[in-house]
């Protein structure tokens, strides 16, 4: 057994796209944090490569195998544990583990709905009574929108939730192959009557109006996304449905035909075999690291409209850079919790640990969300 770590933060999995992005702006909170990961050598060459002014963070990196023992050695000692290591339903439960044994919070950037109910129903009444934080999908696809979602619930007597998540760009190789594990291991849900109900598998592209534009965008439920079990257990709500996708059409076209073939092609196979060859196929869609985000072309834009018998809201917000607002989010999340504990125990998200309006706030102060657009229609 090592000594405590003194830095209180580690990213677990920190060489890929989005644990680079919490590295740098772990950075410009100025956060003590471990890099960790199982390959040592390729961790320091991605960060000193791909995190701008790395050379002035307080960093250390350290290569630990994915087992919950040797993962509740490493973080004895920290405050936080925020992981980038997916699929998380393969993945997560031996850090979730480690972390509940080490005495510390947990984030990730996941939006695989199987894991969030996991997390749930699994963990958070073990974490609530550590008093320990398990907040799954701290993340620009899901985060974003429940902050609209949020402040369209401001007005009393609504209790229906229509959310819709758009980007610009590409997924990177990690989110393509958690995509195609989620459509191959689970079905996505949406919530009616607070009851889980699974969409239609067959439903294909659905079309959606956007916000500001003229265009209709092609979207799919994408998993089922985590609004479904954030809100849940929120006494205002009752029904919630997202939708997501990419604005580029050819290829949200081309995901269902995609999704489909790696279906049909590994449906008889077993979980090991099928995993290969997921990951083979997520290669062929995205085999590369997208680069570094450009804010003309990386649009993000989240959209909900809230209802009740007699009330109506909607919110839209605006923003760039949806794996930088990944990133942030999950810093923001550090600095805070190494501070102080968050509003919430247990099982929550980041606008139930930390508040809504405190993350639209370093959301606007690092230029990544513009002010949010509310319409009401009061009863």
């Amino acid at each position: 057994m090592s000594a405590p770590t003194t830095r209180r933060v580690i990213v677990y999995g920190a060489s890929g796209y989005t644990g680079r992005l919490v590295c740098e702006y772990l950075r410009e909170f100025r956060i003590p944090f471990i890099a960790a990961g199982r390959d040592k050598d390729k961790l320091d060459e991605s960060l000193r490569a791909h995190v701008p002014g790395v050379e002035t963070a307080d960093f250390e990196v350290v290569q630990v195998e994915h087992t919950v023992e040797a993962l509740t050695d490493l973080f004895r000692g920290a405050a936080v544990v925020l992981n980038t290591v997916g699929p998380f339903s393969a993945l997560g439960n031996e850090v979730v583990r480690a972390c509940l044994a080490a005495g510390a919070h947990y984030t990730d950037t996941t939006g695989e709905q199987d894991w969030l109910i996991t997390c749930d129903e699994q963990y958070g009444a073990d974490f609530a009574a550590a008093g320990l934080l398990l907040a799954p999908g701290t993340a620009q696809m899901y985060t974003v929108g429940e902050i609209a979602a949020q402040l369209c619930l401001e007005t009393p007597g609504l209790d229906t939730l229509d959310i819709a998540v758009f980007w610009g760009g590409s997924p990177t190789i990690a989110s393509t192959r958690t995509i195609l594990v989620n459509a191959a291991t689970s079905a996505a849900h949406y919530l009616e009557q607070n009851d889980y109900v699974p969409f239609d598998p067959t439903q294909g592209l659905v079309p959606l109006v956007v916000p500001g534009q003229h265009e209709l965008a092609q979207s799919l439920p994408w998993g089922g996304t985590s609004h479904p079990v954030w809100f849940r257990r929120d006494p205002r709500v009752a029904n919630v449905k997202a939708q997501g996708g990419v604005f580029n059409a050819a290829l949200m076209h081309g995901v269902p035909q995609i999704v489909a073939q790696a279906l049909e092609a590994t449906k008889d196979m077993s979980p090991e075999d099928r995993d290969e060859a997921l990951t083979a196929t997520a290669r062929q869609v995205m085999n590369v690291m997208p680069p570094r985000e450009n804010p003309r072309v990386n649009k993000s834009l989240d959209s909900v409209h809230a209802s009740g018998p007699l009330a109506r809201a909607h919110c839209v917000i605006h923003g760039n850079s949806n794996y930088k607002q990944t990133g942030l989010l999950q810093a923001f999340s550090a600095n805070w919790l190494v501070q102080q504990p968050p509003k919430q125990v247990g099982f929550a998200s980041a606008c139930q640990a930390f508040g809504h309006h405190e993350l639209i706030g370093v959301l606007r102060n690092f230029g990544l969300i513009s002010k949010p657009v509310l319409t009401v229609q009061d009863y």
